[in-house]
């Protein structure tokens, strides 16, 4: 059972009270004792596998080694054990707010775990980095630290329903900032008032322009979710010492609504848990079997498939042009009605072409595969006839699509579309598919034996066989461990390993 917010802009002079506010419903929620169902317990040990595959695979990369050597130049605050970082030993430790952010840097850098898309867009999994780390820092349970994340995600993907934060360009990490404070609230069982001021505080420093994934995308766009798991750390422990926040910060006539999104005259209506129903927002997640942005991946699939049924596909010399009818969001985001040339450009960044829906098919369709690392490759990107098939392709918004993507019945919704190939020689090859393959109404829905796969898959190059076989057996017993136990949850890196990654110098 759920029970809907209204949400709106209200006057100075009207004097809100805070009951009535989002911040304060949401504080209620994350106070809120109910137990996490069973069920959920389960996905949540999927979703740290997931993070923790991720994390591993993107260890020796460029802003990965930069995000931790900050990290690592922060020493352990004295109120606390300190955080680990991925990839390093379990008794080097950090801060916990750099080990948010050097955490969640490793998550998010190969735009390769989990998704919510509604109103907005979201990787919930980012909530777990800052989460996880004030648990090792103040020494937590398993128990504990489950629940922190329940609330995470519960309330990012509540947020997620209601408010649209791209529609006015403003980047989708606002609504992980509250969410990462909310659950940070959960796990230390803070009051009402401590979690209200550090949502509060939380939203007010995560709002940014959605520059940081349009046109060339900079490396920034794996920082921007650390920054926000960084800041909901720093906000919980402002709140914790008595310090306020702006307020009402989402209904107040200079606030986020009237300001940032649909102005003074704009109203939302979020769907929340009643007090005392369970968390169970995860379970609408999904993850992904692909490198590559969500709305990706549907698409890989279905080059994937066209690959073995038609294999002369792959040739340009055989094709005259591809169009996808998508939904307006894939279309306008990372199809061609972004209007972005980069997006065709052979020389781009990693972080343009996975957020480019003509290059990812182009080259599905040639390897009739993925890769994280190959497909992406500037060899690969700038091959020649990889680059013709590549500019035939082009995206077109079809409106039965859009509406799928916007439902909100789960079985119609839908991030796919239809494909048209029109050949050479006259033929037209069509062909359609509303959800990836690893989605759970999908040909192939992700199942735990699929996070562990993925898990060793990626983590192979980079840990020792003991050290994967003690991540899982400790990450699958979530809610017994110990606090000894979620110190340890972290993954170490073989010797050498981290001796290959960039180790670049700054202020720190």
């Amino acid at each position: 059972m759920t029970v809907t917010h209204h949400l709106r802009v209200h006057r100075s002079d009207e004097q809100l009270a805070r009951e009535g506010q989002l911040a304060w419903r949401i504080a209620e929620i994350a106070a809120d004792e109910v137990e996490v169902d069973a069920d959920v317990v389960d996905m949540i040990i999927n979703r740290v596998i997931d993070n923790a595959s991720v994390a591993a695979a993107s260890l020796t990369r460029a802003p990965v080694s930069a995000a931790r050597q900050q990290a690592l130049d922060h020493p352990v605050s004295v109120n606390g054990s300190g955080s680990t970082v991925f990839g390093c030993a379990l008794e080097r430790r950090t801060s916990p707010e750099w080990a948010a952010w050097a955490n969640g840097v490793a998550v998010r850098e190969l735009d390769y775990h989990d998704t919510f898309l509604a109103a907005e867009y979201s990787h919930p999994g980012d909530n777990i980095p800052p989460i996880l780390a004030v648990a090792q820092h103040v020494g937590s349970d398993g128990r504990a630290l489950v629940r922190g994340i329940a609330t995470g995600y519960e309330i990012q993907v509540d947020l997620v329903k209601a408010i649209s934060l791209h529609a006015h360009k403003i980047d989708h990490v606002a609504h992980l900032g509250p969410s990462a404070a909310a659950g940070i609230g959960t796990l230390l069982g803070l009051d009402v008032e401590t979690i209200y001021q550090a949502v509060g505080q939380a939203l007010h420093t995560t709002t940014a322009t959605r520059q940081s994934r349009k046109g060339e995308i900079s490396t920034w766009k794996a920082h921007a979710p650390a920054f926000a798991g960084k800041m909901a750390v720093e906000a919980v422990d402002r709140a914790m010492r008595g310090e306020t926040s702006p307020s009402p910060i989402y209904e107040g006539e200079d606030g986020v609504i009237a300001w940032m999104l649909d102005g003074p005259d704009a109203s939302y209506d979020v769907p929340l848990p009643v007090a005392g129903e369970s968390k169970r927002a995860i379970l609408d997640t999904y993850t992904k079997e692909h490198s590559a942005e969500y709305q990706a991946q549907a698409w890989i699939d279905l080059a994937r498939k066209l690959h073995n049924e038609r294999p002369e596909l792959a040739d340009p010399a055989n094709i005259d042009s591809i169009v996808i009818h998508t939904s307006h969001h894939t279309h306008y985001v990372i199809g061609s009605g972004a209007n972005d040339p980069q997006k065709y450009d052979p020389h781009a960044s990693r972080e343009t072409l996975d957020h480019s829906i003509p290059y990812i098919f182009a080259v599905a369709l040639q390897d009739g595969t993925w890769h994280h690392v190959d497909s992406y490759a500037p060899e690969r990107a700038q091959r020649e006839d990889t680059v013709a098939l590549w500019h035939k392709i082009t995206t077109a918004e079809d409106p039965e699509w859009t509406r799928r993507y916007h439902s909100i019945d789960p079985a119609e919704k839908a991030f796919g579309g239809r494909v048209e190939i029109r050949l050479t020689n006259g033929e037209t090859v069509t062909d359609e598919i509303a959800v990836a393959d690893a989605h759970p109404l999908g040909a192939r829905p992700f199942a735990r034996e699929d996070y562990i796969r993925k898990f060793r898959i990626l983590a192979e190059p980079v840990l020792e066989p003991a050290e994967i076989e003690r991540f899982l057996e400790l990450v699958q017993r979530l809610p017994e461990l110990a606090a000894d136990e979620v110190a340890a949850l972290s993954i170490v890196a073989a010797p050498g390993v981290l001796a290959t990654a960039p180790a670049p110098k700054g202020l720190f």
